[in-house]
């Protein structure tokens, strides 16, 4: 359910920001642990908004050795190893959850459930900003290396931005997190005055907490001295000449197309996180890894980590029934067996993820003149008032939820939270959505909503929509968790009720991102009306740029509203730093999809395993740091 840079389903890469965060719940009062060199502490809290279960503090010395097995999501497996990652093959999944396994982001967000930047963890100090804030300065950390025992130092970063210049020039879906005019593309020049000090000249002054936050925590260091090449064999080639990192991309993206070398191809061998691929199937992207011995923040514990795929969440559970899976997340459906799983040994726990859950619309799809429907914003408003919040909550996640009513969820508490996305701006109601559209010209005919009053006018359906038209469309839902159908199927039942008819079709999670996408399949705009694939993953600071922004690179259904637009520039280039605030708020209001409760990721792992309470509250934001685990 996240995709990346906020795809749930999909996903957002994210970066810094300090901000007052609510903390993980331990047994037996207040608990230190260490992530990677930066210490943190997790409060015990019994009442804190949004948690299921809790996570006990650590006991034993940790012990060296063990494999861990953990789930994937169904359907939703790895399926690209190199982090320049195309949009259609941009999640989470792929790359929280397997890339940063190998390799690490310049900036390491989240501190377990927190929404802010872990300096231990991170391959930089802070950024600076000079110039009227048009010249970022950053200091890498003199002590990574590289597997092959290269340093990772500034020429990485420049790499990583020059090869991603040349990906994004030849198509802006080579990158999900590419937006037309953003990152790279503002970056005029690079210099490396040292081996340590990378600074970047802008093309234009940025919003810093903007800049730092969102842009520089998309970064992922590359091995400049091992892949600056155009083959196997090849010798290397000055990466700062436009037409050598081409020919570079072009290279690493074909050789990331070739699934089945995963696991043999030299270059992905060379990482500087801790683990590296020793085992990759590409018919089902089961993949195993094997600790890294020359990681710089120690040797893993942990020595091997089992991804295991699945067919379905049932599948899934059965293995945790059994005790053969060590690591894996919880259907809601699941929830009411979660005492059986205590009793065999499993610690169950779940927090909302920094992110937003919605059925996205196709303001494309001219089927139906559903483009013409859509675009008027009473529509939008009906049919939020079909999203039943508490209803969800109580019959779908079974109490593991909070209500949400924007892109900035109410938990993880957040700094940038407007107060309007604390409260349902359209609370459920059936006769409130009904109200809407019968005002506005539409009429039940033969049981399905039609309009009898064309035109433009403030009782008419609206431009471009014919009289006769109906309020009838189609909707895909993601199979990877069984609750994000069941959400669909309850707002088509109660939209069933005031006449507007929905076909809900389900599809799996990598689908919905290779098919249900303006941007990346735009020869399917009139195959769908609407898609609930999950949502999206915000960055620390939690701006819709790429989202909602016209031409943005995860604007799914093309979404283009000018005040919107307006707004996330104040966030990008403004000097406000909580210009996002104005951003949220609107985007509640305008409602570029269906905003749905924030639901809790709930995993359970074996009582076995042991580890710093934040590495196991990262589960609930999608990462995985076993790492920091060990088997007791």
């Amino acid at each position: 359910m996240r995709d990346t840079l906020k795809r749930r389903g999909l996903v957002a890469v994210g970066s810094m920001a300090a901000a007052s965060m609510v903390a993980v719940a331990v047994t037996g009062g207040v608990s230190s642990a260490t992530s990677g060199t930066h210490q943190v502490k997790a409060h015990a809290s019994s009442s804190l908004p949004g948690l299921y279960g809790n996570i006990p503090a650590p006991s034993g010395k940790p012990v060296n050795g063990g494999t861990v097995s953990i789930a994937e999501n169904p359907g939703a497996g790895p399926n690209y190893i190199f982090p320049i990652v195309p949009s259609a093959l941009s999640s989470v999944f792929t790359i929280y959850q397997f890339q940063y396994l190998m390799w690490r982001p310049l900036y390491w967000a989240p501190v377990g459930a927190t929404p802010t930047i872990d300096p231990g963890l991170s391959l930089a100090s802070a950024p600076t900003f000079s110039n009227g804030d048009k010249t970022v300065t950053i200091h890498m950390k003199t002590n990574w290396t590289w597997s092959d025992g290269a340093p990772v130092d500034a020429a990485d970063v420049e790499f990583y931005v020059d090869i991603l210049k040349a990906a994004v020039k030849e198509s802006a879906a080579n990158s999900g997190n590419y937006s037309p005019g953003y990152f790279p593309d503002n970056v005029a020049s690079m210099s490396v005055p040292s081996k340590y000090t990378l600074v970047m000249h802008l093309t234009k002054s940025y919003n810093p907490q903007w800049f730092y936050l969102d842009e520089l925590g998309l970064i992922v260091p590359l091995p400049s001295t091992a892949w600056s090449k155009a083959s196997p064999s090849g010798s290397t080639l000055a990466f700062t000449n436009p037409a050598n990192a081409k020919k570079i991309y072009d290279f690493l993206n074909a050789q990331s197309k070739n699934l089945a070398t995963f696991d043999t191809n030299p270059l992905w061998q060379v990482v500087d996180g801790p683990y590296h691929l020793t085992s990759y199937t590409s018919s089902n992207n089961a993949a195993t890894l094997s600790a890294n011995n020359t990681y710089t923040l120690g040797k893993p514990h942990i020595t091997t980590v089992q991804l295991v795929p699945f067919t379905s969440t049932a599948a899934e559970f059965n293995q945790l029934r059994s005790g053969t899976l060590d690591v894996g997340q919880l259907d809601f459906t699941d929830l009411p067996q979660v005492p059986q799983l205590r009793r065999q040994g499993y610690n169950v726990f779940g927090y909302p993820d920094f992110g937003f859950n919605y059925m996205a619309f196709n303001f494309l799809d001219k089927t139906g003149d559903w483009n013409h429907i859509v675009a008027q914003l009473y529509v939008r408003q009906a049919l939020a008032h079909l999203i039943d919040e508490p209803g969800y909550i109580q019959g779908i996640f079974k109490g593991a939820a909070v209500p949400s009513y924007g892109v900035a969820p109410k938990y993880p508490t957040s700094p940038y939270t407007p107060a309007d996305n604390l409260n349902p701006l359209y609370p459920y109601s059936t006769s409130s959505a009904k109200s809407l559209l019968t005002s506005h010209g539409w009429k039940i005919v033969g049981g399905t909503m039609t309009c009898e009053k064309a035109g433009s006018g403030a009782t008419a359906c609206g431009a471009g929509i014919p009289v006769g038209t109906k309020l009838a469309f189609n909707i895909d839902c993601a199979t990877i968790f069984t609750f994000v159908c069941q959400q669909v199927d309850s707002f088509v039942s109660d939209a069933a009720v005031i006449g507007v008819k929905i076909a809900a079709t389900q599809k799996t999670f990598n689908f919905i991102l290779s098919n249900d996408n303006d941007v990346s399949a735009p020869s399917n705009d009139n195959k769908w009306a609407m898609t609930d694939f999950g949502g999206f993953t915000n960055s620390v600071y939690p701006t819709t740029n790429t989202l909602f922004n016209t031409g943005g690179s995860y604007n799914f259904g093309a979404f283009n509203d000018p005040t919107m637009n307006s707004l996330i520039n104040a966030s990008v280039y403004g000097g406000n730093p909580t210009a996002v605030k104005n951003e949220l708020s609107y985007a509640s209001k305008a409602l570029p999809g269906l905003f749905q409760p924030a639901f809790d990721l709930v995993w359970a792992y074996k009582n076995t395993i042991q580890g710093p309470v934040n590495s196991f509250a990262s589960l609930s934001q999608y990462f995985l740091q076993p790492e920091m685990w060990w088997v007791k």
